[in-house]
């Protein structure tokens, strides 16, 4: 088995087994250490002024910058931090809505995370244009590229997409959906806050026009990271205060960036290109296949989605016959296992699931702090519940 980090998460003890990464994530040591050394360095001030403190601000947003840059396969120049997707989604989709005419499409899928939807809906709805919705295979959990690439023509001005369901798991092919989106001069925004603790990112081989990640998801502060094709960024009609600046990232970082959040964002990137995300993946995968095929061995247990390895990120949705989703996840609570219930927010995968009015499901998500051990301590209540 892939050798254990788990002595890197303090925040991981032996009592409790956490499925709730896909939710967030317990933070890297070297981001707690880097964030603490930043409060208690004297440095916090102002980005831009003259002495050496706001100097040293300036150095860590461009050194993050550098960082998540690397990360995600981007130019650092149009990445933005802010506080968290949901936030700097809706920041994106107002800006987006002031260019966006009567008649005009933008075009999203039922397999997102709401954070990925309502926004644009809202945008869409303010300009008065179109906001349509692409559905996924409901037996395999997979978006086929044709059901998004059809609802493109000629009037849709942005693609919306998910890099993985945060409630499935899935991983739609994104190439021939953002070939098909810029075809018709359409841009392509992403969300990979499910996509980036998991799998390598390479925003240059991809192509797309902005994608959007959460640090808090793989191992770093509560935050948000945006990336935007920097000529973009600078084009939008941002909604900003007179005095921000009118170049680059800082047009859309509303306010005093957050200078701690920021190093712990630094740290926890370092983390993940050290560790290397294609052995990052390989060990959850290990530990996931135990996971999947625990759950699919279990009378009375429905696994929802992909049945196999294939196309997925490691996080499993599930029912079991005759126990409600939030009672499941209470019991397992008592028995110091923590997964989450409901819809997670992907109100309209459950909806498409018909699982909106029983509960929608029960999610366990696996981190590279979760173990073998773990996964036994979950498949061992699961069954009991089952019984």
């Amino acid at each position: 088995m892939s050798g254990s980090l788990r002595h890197r998460f303090p925040g991981v003890g032996p009592e409790w087994a956490r499925f709730d990464g896909p939710a967030g994530t317990q933070m890297v040591d070297s981001a707690i250490t880097a964030m603490s050394n930043w409060m208690a360095s004297g440095n916090t001030a102002a980005n831009g002024g003259p002495f050496a403190a706001a100097e040293e601000c300036q150095r860590l947003m461009d050194r993050t910058r550098d960082a998540v840059g690397q990360f995600l396969g981007a130019d650092p120049n149009g990445v933005v931090f802010g506080p968290n997707m949901t936030s700097l989604t809706f920041a994106v989709s107002r800006a987006i809505s002031e260019t966006l005419r009567p008649g005009d499409r933008i075009v999203g899928t039922r397999l997102d995370h709401d954070a990925n939807i309502t926004p644009w809906r809202r945008a869409a709805d303010a300009a008065g244009a179109e906001h349509v919705l692409a559905p996924f295979d409901p037996a395999t959990g997979q978006l086929p590229p044709g059901n998004v690439i059809e609802l493109i023509d000629e009037r849709t001005k942005w693609v919306t997409v998910p890099g993985a369901s945060n409630l499935l798991g899935s991983t739609p092919d994104l190439a021939p959906i953002i070939e098909a989106a810029h075809a018709v001069g359409a841009n392509v925004y992403v969300d990979a806050v499910h996509l980036a603790p998991h799998r390598a990112i390479d925003i240059a081989a991809l192509g797309c026009d902005a994608l959007v990640t959460s640090p808090y998801k793989w191992y770093g502060p509560h935050s948000g990271v945006l990336w935007v094709r920097p000529d973009l960024l600078d084009s939008l009609p941002v909604f900003k205060v007179r005095p921000a600046i009118d170049h680059g990232p800082g047009r859309m970082e509303t306010g005093m960036p957050n200078f701690e959040g920021i190093a712990g964002i630094e740290a926890a990137a370092r983390f993940l290109i050290e560790e290397g995300m294609d052995q990052v993946a390989a060990a959850e995968s290990e530990v996931f296949g135990h996971l999947l095929a625990g759950l699919q061995s279990i009378g009375g247990v429905t696994v929802w989605g992909s049945q196999t390895l294939d196309h997925r990120v490691p996080t499993a949705a599930f029912t079991i016959a005759g126990v409600h989703p939030a009672e499941a996840s209470k019991a397992l609570a008592a028995r110091k296992i923590a997964v989450w219930d409901g819809h997670n927010y992907a109100v309209e995968v459950v909806d498409q699931l018909g699982l909106a009015d029983s509960g929608g499901v029960i999610r366990a998500g696996i981190s590279r702090y979760v173990e073998q051990a773990d996964v036994d301590r979950l498949l061992t209540a699961v069954a009991d519940l089952a019984r």
